[in-house]
């Protein structure tokens, strides 16, 4: 069996996870924590915990002769280490920044400095000092055959919107690349013309304009239409 333990060990500036032999006697534990935590042997307040976050004190290691296995330790269970006299060791007071003064500056007044983050920035115009670009924003690359089949995303479920690429490229209604589709069922806007310009010809209600990122290419059959016997 083996007599060493993973323990946490936590004081009011420190916390490490350590491997502690079971022989060693409270006395030498001591010795050992007065290096971890910067506590000297005679300051030093020993309690085991089951968790960092648990108030709760399993043992007080208060008997310097007593092994450490006395206390039945045991893996991942937490020592805390405090401080009976802080003011002599000063112990909390490297994480207790409460007293420390700031430096704070206006922003007006950092606005006039010249060796800034922000002086830097006007000077080099970076980030919202940088000019507007006036280059458009280029077409992602995509291409999309004149007759493929495809299918047009939908939001209303288990609809699929299916048909034949008709057209495919810019148009004069708005910018940037639209695919023409005639659908297989009168479920489109047009007929192929938008705003006076025919783009493709189709049956009325059967022609779309959409764009590329919502079709699908692919081999994709006209669905059958199975209608109900009691309906004509």
């Amino acid at each position: 069996m083996t007599s060493i333990v993973k323990l946490f060990v936590v004081s009011p500036d420190t916390r490490s996870e350590r491997r502690l032999d079971l022989h060693l006697t409270i006395e030498q534990l001591k010795a050992k924590l007065e290096l971890i935590t910067g506590i000297p042997v005679q300051n030093q307040k020993i309690s085991l915990h089951n968790g960092d976050g648990d108030s709760q004190v399993v043992a007080q290691l208060d008997d310097d002769a007593k092994p450490l296995g006395y206390y039945s330790v045991r893996d991942f269970q937490t020592i805390k280490v405090v401080d009976t006299n802080p003011s002599t060791s000063f112990t909390g007071q490297l994480s207790d920044v409460s007293q420390v003064e700031k430096f704070e500056l206006s922003d007006d007044a950092y606005a006039q400095r010249t060796d800034s983050v922000l002086a830097y920035k006007q000077r080099h115009k970076v980030g919202r000092f940088a000019p507007p670009s006036t280059e458009p924003t280029p077409e992602p690359a995509v291409h999309i055959s004149i007759g493929s089949r495809c299918e047009v995303e939908s939001t209303e479920p288990g609809l699929n919107k299916r048909g034949t690429v008709r057209f495919f490229g810019q148009t004069e209604f708005a910018a940037g690349l639209w695919v023409g589709v005639e659908y297989d069922e009168p479920m489109g806007k047009n007929d192929g013309c938008l705003k006076g310009v025919q783009y493709f010809s189709c049956r009325p209600n059967y022609g779309v304009f959409v764009r590329p990122a919502k079709v699908t290419i692919g081999d994709f059959p006209v669905e059958e239409i199975d209608f109900d016997d009691e309906e004509i």
